[in-house]
């Protein structure tokens, strides 16, 4: 697996180092010779935890930004769960493929300076809403701003009932204006206008660290998370990458792939 990890990176990222280790401690030691971009872990090392060398990691490394990846096949009930500590940056579903690995990493390691992509943004605040939104303008991205849940489903029903998706994806806040939350419009999305976790993913935006409500919004189709206060260079990684995977995704359906 590191072997093939290694070529798909060298191969999608010219002239990028790799850093290949088998332990724990192997990866300390490489972290201890000098700085590096990215880590990427197994949960199941033979020495170790993953989660357990990510703590390490953030207690000994002297660099203030530092992406750590849990890459697993588990990732789905690990994020409902909410087992993944403070420590993990950010995380891969393995299932997704080594090519949408490669994509991934890329987003941390290479962003791009800009992209293209229609973000339906749901957001009441206004000083809020500004803020993300120069923010992902900057990246290229063509934002589609309201305010509550119903003026969203509006415009999605409308496209829909012209045989479009009505944008790339959706990025909303869970408390709004209005009677709908975020959790109701991707019960929605998923439920009433069908559209799957690849067809129109979803990432939602809350301030509430329990557990369980986290739980809850994953189980109920949202393709990610983001914590309030946002940090932009996580965001903007996370979104560029479901919007890269939906349209893999979308073009698979398109040629009959399933």
């Amino acid at each position: 697996m590191r072997r093939l990890i290694e070529q798909m990176l060298k191969t999608h990222l010219p002239g990028v180092i790799v850093l290949a280790c088998e332990t724990g401690a192997e990866a300390i030691a490489q972290l201890g010779a000098g700085v590096v971009d990215f880590v990427t872990t197994a949960l199941r090392l033979p020495d170790m935890d993953g989660l357990e060398l990510a703590s390490q990691i953030r207690k000994n490394s002297p660099q203030a930004y530092m992406p750590i990846v849990v890459v697993s096949g588990d990732v789905q009930e690990r994020l409902v769960t909410r087992s993944l500590s403070e420590d993990v940056t950010d995380y891969f579903d393995k299932s997704l493929g080594f090519q949408a690995l490669a994509e991934f990493i890329r987003g941390y390691v290479q962003p791009t300076e800009s992209t293209s992509g229609e973000v339906l943004y749901v957001e009441d605040s206004r000083v809020v809403a500004l803020a993300t939104r120069r923010m992902l303008e900057k990246h290229g991205l063509t934002v589609l701003h309201v305010i509550a849940v119903e003026d969203a489903l509006a415009m999605l029903e409308t496209a829909q009932s012209m045989d479009r998706i009505g944008a790339d994806i959706v990025l909303t806040d869970v408390n709004l204006k209005g009677e709908l939350t975020g959790g109701d419009l991707l019960e929605r999305i998923r439920h009433q206008l069908g559209y799957g976790k690849g067809h129109l993913p979803v990432i939602v935006m809350t301030g509430d660290d329990n557990p369980e409500n986290q739980a809850a919004l994953l189980r109920a189709g949202a393709n990610d998370l983001v914590e309030k206060p946002i940090e932009e260079r996580l965001l903007v990684t996370k979104l560029l990458f479901q919007l890269r995977v939906g349209r893999h995704l979308r073009a698979r359906v398109g040629n009959g792939v399933a």
